[in-house]
């Protein structure tokens, strides 16, 4: 495997961005890789890494370069805890027109890249960023082929960009996994989201016993099970579409 952390210019600076693929047999896919509210870790990196064997040009990037930060370390589950309001001043700071600007600095990037092949994309969000996966399948049409929302939040809004619109606006295949509990996203959300997704190329799939943030190895609430079925769908998902 091939790992390197470079600066790709945006519209607003430079986004740090790990990238990681294999060696050899490219050019491959690309895979764009959202963060969580808790930014970029060596938790992360290792998913990235996870998703690079399996035969991608995977990309993850740092989405509070606005801000300056790149790493805020960990997070107490204290609400009042100063870490966890300057998590949430972070996760407020961006959006979703801000996150698609840094994507099309990221493809453009990719495009000169001999080990990338930019005509077959897919993406993933976790938590904050399932909204930005599913909305680069609709902003970028033409390239991202399939998304996944791993327990994302804010996926059925009154805005014209909600995630749970997303299946008239592309072909791409999509896919919701979803905490059995999870307050950011509760049973009434995930039935909205799959009502707008009947008929369409996606699921809905909710995880029993799991909370959010499930497939974080680091989390308490870490669910080895459930986990390692959000790998297996996440990659047949790849599979059926970047080919």
């Amino acid at each position: 495997m091939i790992d390197q952390q470079i600066e790709i210019p945006t519209k607003d600076g430079s986004t740090t961005t790990f990238i990681t693929h294999p060696e050899r047999g490219g050019p491959f896919p690309v895979i764009i890789f959202y963060m969580d509210a808790p930014a970029i870790r060596e938790e992360l990196r290792d998913m990235a890494r996870r998703l690079g064997t399996s035969g991608y040009y995977v990309m993850l990037p740092n989405l509070y370069y606005r801000s300056g930060v790149m790493e805020i370390g960990p997070v107490p589950p204290d609400p009042n805890a100063p870490e966890r309001k300057r998590m949430y001043e972070l996760m407020n700071s961006i959006n979703i027109p801000l996150i698609m600007d840094d994507t099309r600095a990221l493809l453009a990037y990719a495009e000169g890249q001999a080990a990338a092949n930019t005509r077959l994309v897919g993406t993933v969000g976790y938590c904050m960023s399932g909204r930005y996966a599913i909305n680069a399948a609709t902003h970028f049409a033409d390239r991202v082929k399939a998304a996944a929302s791993i327990y994302g939040t804010h996926l059925a809004t009154e805005e014209s960009n909600s995630p749970h619109l997303a299946a008239s606006k592309t072909k791409a295949e999509l896919y919701f996994a979803c905490a059995e509990t999870d307050i950011y996203a509760p049973q009434e959300i995930i039935d909205k989201v799959k009502a707008a997704m009947e008929g369409a190329k996606a699921e809905v799939e909710i995880y029993p016993g799991t909370h959010h943030g499930f497939a974080f190895p680091k989390r308490p609430v870490y669910h080895r099970d459930a986990a390692e079925r959000h790998w297996e769908r996440l990659l047949a998902l790849y599979r059926r579409n970047l080919v």
